[in-house]
């Protein structure tokens, strides 16, 4: 395997009305929170995979693109963990972000409409999100962050 191994992605920047980012606690921690993200599967686009995610994962994609990242945004994955993730296929993820505005209400987010990801979620101040992200992901949220703050400042 080598580095250029990494899973195509999308991520979402989801904001609300009030500035407010959204993140959900991971179910395999009680201790780390992150943004919606997940795999492109086939043929999908990248639009087409961020609309599924998001319904997968937070149960709507009531949503307006506003932006998206320049680049594609990298992560690598500690090695005892990719061993057991993607059968050790990848080293990490390679993601377009993209910067969303929650167009429905909150009771429209259901993380349990598919198989759950996350235990629980919460709109934070998007500068907090840093404090709050497993650590290999800080790198890559920090650059989310810069992009995007135009949107949340």
């Amino acid at each position: 395997m080598t580095d250029t191994n990494y899973r195509n992605g999308i991520g979402v920047f989801l904001i609300n009305q009030d500035k407010k980012l959204w993140v959900g606690r991971r179910l395999d921690s009680n201790k780390y929170w992150q943004m919606p993200q997940g795999g492109i599967d086939g043929p999908e686009t990248e639009i087409d995979a961020m609309l599924r995610e998001l319904k997968e994962e937070i149960g709507t994609n009531k949503i307006k693109i506003i932006a998206k990242t320049k680049k594609l945004l990298k992560y690598k994955i500690p090695k005892q963990i990719s061993k057991n993730l993607w059968d050790g296929e990848y080293v990490g993820q390679s993601q377009r972000w993209f910067a969303c505005s929650f167009q429905g209400i909150d009771s429209d987010i259901n993380l349990n409409l598919f198989k759950p990801e996350f235990s629980t979620w919460k709109w934070i101040d998007p500068r907090s999100v840093i404090d709050v992200v497993i650590p290999f992901k800080k790198k890559m949220y920090i650059e989310i962050l810069d992009e995007f703050k135009e949107y949340y400042l």
